[in-house]
């Protein structure tokens, strides 16, 4: 395991148990992306949350080169919470705040 590989695990590791402790789930959960600006971008991260009656906002920079996507929509786990963002983190570009 390269050493990017295991500060993602621990990242993702830290979330789970903070979410376990601090939240009564199921419960609504605020993701927070930017990409590219680029609609094909944008459309991957929605199709990542399909059939989730979420609801996802956008909002260009100011220079229009990237695209802020938020995401609001009610998770079931922290587990299904850290799936969603391993699933966004494959689309080229990203980055999860």
């Amino acid at each position: 395991m390269t050493e990017e590989e295991k500060k993602t695990k621990d990242f993702y590791e830290r979330l789970r148990d903070e979410l376990e402790q601090d939240t009564s789930w199921p419960a609504p959960y605020l993701y927070k992306f930017i990409v590219p600006a680029s609609m094909e971008k944008i459309s991957e991260i929605q199709g990542v949350f399909n059939d989730m009656d979420a609801d996802i906002s956008t909002r260009d920079s100011s220079k229009g080169n990237f695209t802020s996507v938020s995401v609001r929509v009610t998770m079931e786990s922290p587990e299904a919470v850290v799936e969603k963002y391993q699933e966004v983190s494959k689309v080229e570009g990203v980055i999860s705040l």
